[in-house]
């Protein structure tokens, strides 16, 4: 049955459909632009309206009838064998499974989306948009509880949940994502504009997203100042009370323990080598020559998502300031081609 439904809707009217659902997006009335955000926000106290109204921006971004475009040309689409994708969602942002609902659906594959309990409102209402444009898409898409009758698996976790999830899915086709960060390589020649985009990738989503900027490396000597009075634009984060528990508790144990750090009021820094900071914080790390970067860089792969710095050769993902929360259509989480692996599965 699945086969007969999935011939009567071409890859030309899917992609045409997300098009328009691109175009719809950015056209919103404020009245349904309020009501979308007020719907997130209410269920997950970390979502907040600017942060949502953010992600929806970036998928209208996403979805230019010129890069999807440019995207598809590289596929042989759509797959010769349908099959049904699980895909396990993350909630850490507002719509963080966002690009592999696409993926799956531009495949030619049906969706089971087990969406998290933190963000299990938006990516319906997404999806709404999309059926009344190619009504038979409904019979693609299954939002599940459990997983079951799935021939692959896209699944994304933290650290703990991802050894499970590999484990438990060993038999399949599949994708597993960990927890990943971005950092910043600065050289001391940024404007002021490049700052404020750095603060921006820094403090959007609280931090709690894989392309939030949680290190930066700095030349020996840098002065921080200006960074952080371009962080001082983004100070109204400290009204979510969430985030001001963990910026005042990050704070305490700097002061009890007598850390050297700075601090903006609302945005902690402080010398460290590792990578993955706590949420209000943000490492940074001295370093003298091109080649310590590199090979910095180099150590930490695995756990990173993007680096933002004016050097595009110093990482393979590689972004300019202020960009690092906006990936494009191409930017594959973990760096894993999912377009790729659907046409496989």
């Amino acid at each position: 049955m699945s086969l007969m439904i999935l011939s009567m809707v071409s890859h030309q009217q899917v992609a045409a459909a997300f098009v328009a659902m691109g175009q719809h997006l950015q056209q919103l009335p404020e009245h349904e632009l309020e009501r979308l955000c007020e719907g997130a926000c209410t269920r997950n106290s970390w979502f907040i309206a600017a942060h949502v109204r953010k992600a929806l921006e970036g998928i209208a971004h996403m979805l230019r009838p010129e890069a999807l475009q440019q995207w598809l040309v590289a596929y042989d689409l759509p797959v010769k064998q349908p099959k049904t994708i699980g895909v396990i969602m993350a909630g850490n942002i507002p719509l963080a499974g966002f690009h592999d609902f696409l993926c799956v659906l531009l495949s030619g594959h049906k969706l089971a989306a087990k969406m998290s309990s933190q963000d299990n409102f938006l990516l319906p209402q997404l999806a709404d948009m999309l059926f009344e444009i190619v009504p038979e898409l409904q019979e693609h898409v299954q939002w599940v509880e459990q997983l079951k009758a799935v021939d692959a698996i896209i699944a994304t976790g933290s650290d703990n949940t991802s050894r499970y999830f590999k484990y438990y899915f060993s038999k399949y086709p599949h994708i597993i994502r960990s927890n990943r960060v971005s950092v910043a390589v600065l050289d001391g020649s940024e404007t002021l504009e490049e700052l404020a985009g750095l603060a921006h990738d820094t403090m959007l989503y609280f931090g709690l997203g894989c392309r939030s900027i949680a290190k930066i490396f700095v030349p020996e000597g840098y002065d921080f100042v200006p960074f952080l009075q371009q962080t001082e634009k983004l100070s109204a984060l400290v009204d979510n009370h969430k985030y001001r528990n963990n910026y005042d508790y990050q704070k305490s144990i700097f002061l009890v323990n007598r850390v050297p750090h700075l601090d903006s009021g609302f945005l902690l820094l402080t010398e460290n080598e590792g990578v993955v900071s706590p949420m209000s914080v943000v490492y940074y790390q001295y370093y003298r020559k091109r080649e310590e970067i590199i090979q910095l860089l180099e150590a930490h792969a695995d756990k990173l998502q993007c680096v933002a710095s004016h050097d595009k050769c110093l990482f393979s993902r590689t972004v300019n300031f202020g960009q690092a929360q906006m990936p494009g259509i191409a930017d594959y989480a973990d760096g894993i081609d999912t377009m790729s692996f659907l046409l496989r599965v």
